[in-house]
Formats: C-alpha cells, structure tokens, sequence
C-alpha cells in the first residue's frame, strides 16, 4: 500500500460506518473534509445534484465502475485505476476526457486512511490526465456486503477533430500496432492476491493514454482507423472482438508481442495465457499500412521521452487479413500457428 504524500485531515471517525451514508452529520464531515476539499474546483464547489458545463464539438461519453480485488496492488490501486480506466475508454473513442463524475460505494469497517490514500491517488491520477472530478456520489453498505470500496467513473470529453475511429474502417492489409508490454496489470493484481514473490516487483501498467492516442490523431488522422486498450480479456479478447465485429481475419507474430520477462515466467508459473491477461496502460490501434511504420516511429518517441528505461516498446504485432473472416491467428515463435479463440469464461476474475 502506497502512503499518503499529503496528512489526512483532523476527523472524529477512524473508521467507515453507516452513518458516513446517511446523509447526516458524520456523512457531511467525511465529504466535506476529504473529497469536496481535495478535488476543489469551480464546477464541484457549486455542489448541485450534478454539474453544468459547456463543451464545443463530437462529443464522447463513457462510464466505467471498479470492484478490484484486493484495492492496494504493487504500482497503484483501485483509485488510479478508475481514473485512468475512463480517461482511456474516451481516448480509445478519440477523445481526451475533460470531466469525470465519481461514485463511492464503501463498505462498513473501511479504515479512514485506506479511504484517505484512494482519494490522494485519484486526486494525482486526475491531474496527470487533465481532468477533473465535478459530481459524485457517496453510499455505504453493512459489513460482508461490499469488498472495502467500489467505484464508478463517467467521463466527458471532446473528440478529436480528425478522428473516425470505428470497426467499419478497417480494410485489408492494415497494421495492427500494440503500444507497449502485455499483462503487467493482471499478474500485478493477481501476484498481490496471492502472496506471490518474484526477483523483481511487477506493478500495473496502469497508465492514461491520452497523450499518444491525441498525438497519432495530429498527425494521421483517418489513418488511425481502430483503437481499443486490451483490459478484461487482454490482447486475445480485444482482437477477437475487433475480427467478429468486422468480419475481417487478424494475423499475429507471437516474436512481436512486448512483454516483461518476469510477467511471462508469472504467467508460466499460474497457468496463464499472457495474451488473455488484463492490461491498463497499453492499447492496440489498426493504422493503414502506409503509415505503419512512421505511426510506430512516433510512438516509440513518445514513449522514450516519457521514460528512460524502456524494455519493451511499442510493436507492430500483426495485420488485418481477408482470410479466416472473424478469427484471429498466432504464428507462434517455433513457426506453427493457431487460432487464438475468445475463452468460455474469466481467466482472472476482479481484475479492474
């Protein structure tokens, strides 16, 4: 668990009750002493039953809400993750998020400083993104029926003016680009949850995505034909998703899939499939071939200036075939293939 980078304040409650949902005294102490002051901006300072803004142009509008299991995880936890997880659903619409709402669900017995550290992470993970939280809401439920915090986040923003993201404009022969390493997020999630210890800390990947996604849109335009960051289901979910809804085949280079070292022996050890493992600092995005290897130039660039240890940058994985309509097939590393199918069930349940 991450500590606090700021004190929390004087309160008269060092725990979650039921009365903090009650809409009372103690509910009014809690909101106006942590969230209304940490998140203080003009729009939520007015303190309707919702915020009133103006916004010119497309649109898009996206919500999202968070039961990860355990909330503190190595690299960040259940807060950064809501933040970040809607911030990316609007860039992967082409759009950078403006406005988030923010919704509590706690449970009874929540310690007040696991609240406290939450609250400072998203409050970080707002401003990193841009954006900020004007409307929320506050409910707690009876010990044993919630897991600590749930949370939902909605998000507003304004798409990009060149952006025409859709299915529908995928055509054969285009690249498949992945932006960075698979399956940091769920094994980090999942080596949390069960005590696992490894040479090296694995931490979530989690990360917004608007700064690359926005710079791609400045310079290619309709080029940038698909974008979908690979959560729930991971990079296998994500492009049998993409082949179904556009009746077109997907070819993958197993070779040309980033991934850590570490997370791939974690992966070996559990009995996972990296590419079925959540992730939340990566995306895909289907570029026309002509572009493909300038797009993954400008990504690399982004990336290298962002940070100076970079092991696994961004790839062009795999292309948009006319064959085997709705599968996805892997070219695996030792030469066979194999079609790569959407699994019956969770592979890792409570990941986000």
């Amino acid at each position: 668990m991450t500590a606090p980078s700021c004190p929390i304040p004087k309160l008269n409650f060092d725990i979650i009750t039921l009365g903090h949902g009650s809409g009372g005294v103690l509910m009014h102490e809690l909101l106006n002493k942590t969230v209304l002051e940490l998140f203080r901006n003009d729009l939520l300072d007015q303190q309707h039953d919702g915020a009133s803004f103006e916004l010119s142009g497309q649109t898009a509008f996206s919500t999202d809400s968070y039961v990860v299991s355990p909330i503190f995880f190595p690299g960040g936890n259940i807060g950064d993750l809501a933040v970040n997880g809607t911030v990316n659903d609007l860039a992967m619409c082409g759009a950078r998020a403006k406005y988030l709402s923010l919704a509590f669900i706690l449970e009874e017995g929540l310690p007040i400083n696991d609240f406290w550290t939450i609250l400072l992470s998203i409050k970080n993970a707002a401003e990193k993104a841009g954006v900020q939280i004007v409307t929320g809401d506050t409910k707690v439920v009876e010990k044993g029926k919630g897991d600590g915090v749930f949370i939902n986040t909605s998000g507003i923003g304004t798409v990009h003016p060149k952006a025409r993201i859709h299915h529908r404009y995928v055509q054969p022969g285009d690249a498949v680009i992945l932006s960075g390493p698979i399956a940091s997020h769920g094994i980090a999630v999942m080596s949390q949850r069960q005590g696992l210890q490894f040479e090296t800390s694995i931490v979530t990947d989690s990360a917004p995505l608007a700064e690359p996604v926005m710079a791609l849109l400045d310079r290619f335009g309709e080029g940038i034909r698909f974008l979908r960051d690979p959560t729930r289901g991971g990079l296998a979910t994500t492009l049998n998703e993409l082949a179904l809804a556009s009746g077109l085949g997907i070819e993958i280079q197993q070779s040309a899939i980033p991934i850590d070292e570490q997370v791939e022996g974690a992966c070996e050890m559990l009995g996972l499939d990296p590419l079925y493992v959540a992730n939340e600092g990566a995306f895909i995005t289907v570029v026309d071939q002509n572009i493909a290897e300038d797009a993954l130039a400008l990504l690399k660039n982004i990336g290298q200036k962002q940070s100076s240890t970079i092991h696994h940058p961004p790839s062009i994985i795999g292309t948009i075939t006319p064959d085997h309509p709705g599968k996805v097939i892997l070219n695996s590393r030792i030469g066979g293939k194999r079609v790569v199918n959407l699994l019956p069930g969770e592979q890792l349940p409570r990941i986000c």
